[in-house]
C-alpha cells in the first residue's frame, strides 16, 4: 500500500469489511477520550490562569476538528477532479463543501462556537456533538469496520473522538450553563439544523438522510429494524428527553445548592 493508496483510495484498493465494533481499537479510542476529558479537567483545575488554559484547550480541540474537516474536503476534491474516482461519480463541489451527516454538521457547530462565544451556542454545540458521538461509539458504522485504517477511516475515528472529547469538555470546563430561561435559543438552533438537513435532502439533493430520520435509514432499518412510524416517535422522544436532561440536572443542582444555603 502506498501513501497515495492510503490517502485517496482512488486506485480501487480493496479494504475488506471487518466487524470492528467493541474490538481493541474501538475500546482504546474510548479510553483515550475519557483520559483526555479527565486530564483537561485537572489541568484547568490546577492551572494558575484557569480561563486562559480552558480557552487554549478548546481552541486546540476545535483546530484539530477543523484540520480534519478541511483535509477531508481536499482529499475529496483531488479524488473528484484529478483521479475521477468511480466512487465520486455524480458528485460535485457543493456535495464536498457542505457538511452532511449530523456528525459533520456538529463538527462545524463546534468550530462556530469559538467564534460565536455565547453560552446558549456552547450549550447547543455540546449537546449536538455529544448526541452524535455517543450514538456513533455505541454502534459505529464506519471507521473501525475495515481491515485497514485508511485516511477515510482515520477521519471518521478522529472526528468522532474529538466530538466526544470536545462536547464533554465544554461542559466540564464550564463553557456551558444550561439555564432553562435560555432553552428556547437552543431549540431554535436545533430547528434550524433540521431545516438545513431538509434542504440537503429535498432542495440541494446532496444527501439522503443527514439527520437520520428518513424512512429506510441506517439506524431505523439497518440497526434497529423497526417500523419507521415507531422509530420517528422514539427519535422525537429521545431528542426531547436528551435536551431537557441537561437543563433538569442544572435545575436540580441549583435547588440543592439553595437548600444548603
Amino acid at each position: 500500500m502506498t501513501f497515495e493508496d492510503w490517502l485517496f483510495e482512488a486506485s480501487g484498493f480493496s479494504n475488506p469489511y471487518y466487524p470492528g465494533q467493541w474490538k481493541f481499537l474501538h475500546i482504546l479510542t474510548l479510553v483515550i477520550c475519557v483520559s483526555l476529558i479527565i486530564g483537561f479537567y485537572f489541568i484547568v483545575r490546577y492551572s494558575k490562569n484557569k480561563d486562559k488554559t480552558r480557552k487554549i484547550i478548546l481552541i486546540s480541540l476545535v483546530s484539530l476538528i477543523a484540520l480534519f474537516e478541511i483535509a477531508s474536503r481536499i482529499v475529496y476534491c483531488v479524488k473528484l477532479y484529478y483521479y475521477h474516482a468511480p466512487d465520486m461519480e455524480g458528485l460535485n463541489l457543493v456535495w464536498i463543501i457542505l457538511p452532511k451527516p449530523w456528525c459533520a454538521i456538529s463538527c462545524w457547530t463546534l468550530i462556530a462556537s469559538v467564534i460565536v462565544r455565547k453560552k446558549f451556542f456552547y450549550n447547543y454545540a455540546s449537546m449536538s456533538a455529544l448526541l452524535c458521538s455517543v450514538i456513533f461509539f455505541a454502534y459505529p458504522g464506519v471507521g473501525f469496520n475495515n481491515v485497514y485504517i485508511m485516511f477515510s477511516n482515520l477521519y471518521s475515528i478522529v472526528t468522532h473522538a474529538l466530538l466526544l472529547t470536545t462536547s464533554i469538555s465544554l461542559i466540564t470546563l464550564k463553557f456551558t450553563d444550561f439555564k432553562y430561561r435560555d432553552i428556547w435559543k437552543v431549540i431554535i438552533c436545533f430547528v434550524l439544523t433540521f431545516i438545513y438537513g431538509l434542504l440537503e435532502i429535498f432542495v440541494l439533493k446532496i444527501f439522503k438522510d443527514p439527520m437520520y430520520f428518513m424512512p429506510g435509514g441506517d439506524i431505523q432499518e439497518g440497526i434497529l429494524g423497526i417500523p419507521w412510524g415507531l422509530y420517528i416517535v422514539l427519535y422525537s422522544l429521545l431528542i426531547i428527553i436528551f435536551i431537557n436532561s441537561f437543563y433538569l440536572i442544572r435545575l436540580l443542582k441549583d435547588i440543592i445548592k439553595s437548600h444548603k444555603h
